[in-house]
């Protein structure tokens, strides 16, 4: 059964950071992937599984910059390596996935944390928009291309980074890749986010009799490189930074955006449980769209539907060409 969407008393919060929600909790042993787990917050999340004993396995588009970005982790207990994978390129997807499950090796924590944002219209194969592209189909297909080593030991926890964006768009299921509409930057985002949400609902009910639970994560407004493609004039107008470019504090620094991440892939009080979507290190509470107390907090009906969640697993798999079958 899925979990309740109604907070608990995590003993955690907003402020928590990734090596707080860790602290006292062995990895020694096992497995991580975390994709972009080299910037940002990825980066901290790969610190505090390192730092617990996890050895990290971090997938990457630019394999020789993920490796100098991840050189000052080098001391940790838990061993970090790299390995190539562009998740925009289905190709790639299914060669990282091959030469992984060629090693043997079973998988206890996969941390879907790479993402584009708000990027100018981008066509990708088969003319498919970027960051539906990118931040859905490409974790699609390698988490079910890695099914058979999640649920090897026992089962593994997988981790989908959603945001409050999903409360910028449903699913467009009649125009799905803009080929119709004027492309929007954002709207393709926040689809894009309610597809990492949905992705966690269905991957959670059709896993938890292999012992693979499934958690949504909104991890927090941080400023990373994320933000790469929005201009300055841009950030200023929404409020995210001054003139000077200071940041507004409703922001979390990456150590904080890491925690939740983190948080639901370790956490004690989550054993058995998942299909839920969680924020600032706890189950995030239900809210309704458009209220003005749930602009940047919570989880909108569309974003955890469980309906529209199998809907997009069936269309996943015809746009990509892989199931669990």
């Amino acid at each position: 059964m899925a979990t309740a969407q109604a907070p608990i008393d995590s003993g955690f919060d907003k402020n928590s950071t990734a090596l707080e929600v860790i602290e006292g909790i062995d990895l020694s042993g096992k497995l991580a992937v975390v994709t972009g787990g080299y910037s940002g917050l990825g980066l901290e999340t790969s610190r505090a599984l390192a730092a617990a004993g996890a050895n990290v396995l971090v997938p990457a588009r630019r394999p020789e910059h993920a490796q100098a970005e991840l050189a000052a982790l080098a001391d940790l207990p838990g061993n970090i390596q790299v390995d190539s994978l562009d998740l925009g390129d289905l190709e790639s997807v299914k060669a990282f996935a091959q030469r992984f499950n060629a090693t043997g090796r079973s998988i206890d924590i996969l941390i879907n944390n790479a993402a584009i944002m708000a990027c100018p219209e981008t066509r990708l194969e088969l003319n498919r928009e970027a960051q539906f592209a990118t931040n859905h189909l490409g974790h699609f297909a390698m988490t079910l291309l890695l099914y058979p080593v999640l649920k090897a030991n026992g089962g593994a926890r997988v981790v989908s980074l959603s945001s409050t964006g999903h409360k910028l768009s449903p699913i467009r299921w009649d125009d799905l890749m803009f080929e119709k509409d004027e492309y929007n930057k954002w709207i393709a985002y926040g689809q894009a986010k309610t597809a990492n949400s949905l992705f966690a609902v269905e991957l959670d009910a059709l896993g938890q009799t292999d012992g693979v639970r499934a958690f949504a994560v909104h991890p927090g407004g941080i400023m990373t490189p994320l933000q790469r493609h929005l201009p300055k004039e841009e950030m200023i107008a929404m409020g995210w930074i001054d003139e000077a470019g200071t940041v507004n504090a409703i922001f979390k620094n990456p150590e904080q955006g890491a925690a939740t991440s983190v948080w639901a892939a370790t956490a004690p009080a989550l054993e058995g449980q998942g299909g839920i979507y969680c924020e600032d290190c706890n189950i995030a509470k239900n809210t309704q769209p458009d209220s003005s107390t749930a602009r940047y907090s919570g989880v909108d009906p569309h974003g955890i539907d469980a309906e529209e969640a199998r809907k997009l697993w069936a269309l996943s798999e015809l746009l990509t060409g892989v199931s669990l079958d």
